[in-house]
This record gives structure tokens, C-alpha cells and sequence, in this order.
């Protein structure tokens, strides 16, 4: 085993006994539902953390996370919960769905049409997930 492989392994070990630390149902923790168990930061937490705090005049936290949506969505919107999560805290940040749309489908041109499609089913399926929670 080469030393990269050594400090790979010492650093998944570690992560291991920091996650059973904090709780020991975290070490078998599946990524599935991830998205659901995180919840939404408000807007201004956003703009603190992300946006406005450190830099008055950068971007506020509905920008960021936009370009967030598109760089997830040019490399395949592979990270599905993580996506998700970023819907969300978009449209708590301000996005409209047509914004986070517009974004999508402006990264075909650089991630093409699959990673299009799959992030906007992605994206469709939390305004579906929001609107069916706003009927309950």
C-alpha cells in the first residue's frame, strides 16, 4: 500500500470514529433522503452565511445559489440530494421556479441535454414535493 493509500485510509478511519462520536447510527448513514433531513436555511441565515456578511457589495445568497444550480446541473446533477437541498434553499432565498428553470436550461449548452433533463426532473420534483406540502 503506497503512503496515498495509507492517509486515505487513516482519514476514512477517522471520519468513522468522528461519525460514531456524534451519533452511531451516522456510520451506516445512507445518502438517500439526505435532502429531506436537512432543513431549509431562512433567506436572511443565507445572506449571513453566503452572501452579503463578508462581502457587501458580492453576490446575495439567491445568486449564489443559482450558479450553485448550475454548476451541479453541468456535471450531471449527479449529487441528487444535494441538488434538491439547493432547490430549496434557492427558493427560499428569493428564486422563483421559472429562475431556477432558466438556469437549468441554459447549462445544456455546456453539461448537454441529459444533464439538463435530469436536473430539471430533479428540480420539478421539489416544487411538486413544496406544493403538495402547502396542501397539507
Amino acid at each position: 500500500m503506497n503512503d496515498l493509500a495509507k492517509l486515505f485510509e487513516q482519514m476514512m478511519e477517522q471520519s468513522h470514529r468522528m461519525a460514531r462520536a456524534f451519533n452511531p447510527a451516522l456510520e451506516s448513514f445512507q445518502v438517500s433522503g439526505f435532502d429531506k433531513l436537512m432543513p431549509t436555511m431562512p433567506k436572511d441565515f443565507m445572506d449571513m452565511m453566503w452572501g452579503t456578511t463578508f462581502n457587501k457589495d458580492g453576490l446575495d445568497a439567491k445568486t449564489r445559489l443559482l450558479v450553485v444550480l448550475a454548476g451541479l446541473t453541468v456535471l450531471g446533477a449527479q449529487a441528487e440530494p444535494q441538488f434538491k437541498l439547493t432547490v430549496r434553499h434557492a427558493l427560499e432565498a428569493g428564486a422563483t421556479q421559472q429562475e431556477i428553470a432558466e438556469v437549468i436550461y441554459q447549462m445544456s449548452m455546456l453539461g448537454g441535454i441529459p444533464a439538463m433533463t435530469k436536473a430539471l426532473n430533479l428540480a420539478q420534483s421539489v416544487f411538486q414535493e413544496m406544493t403538495e406540502g402547502d396542501d397539507a
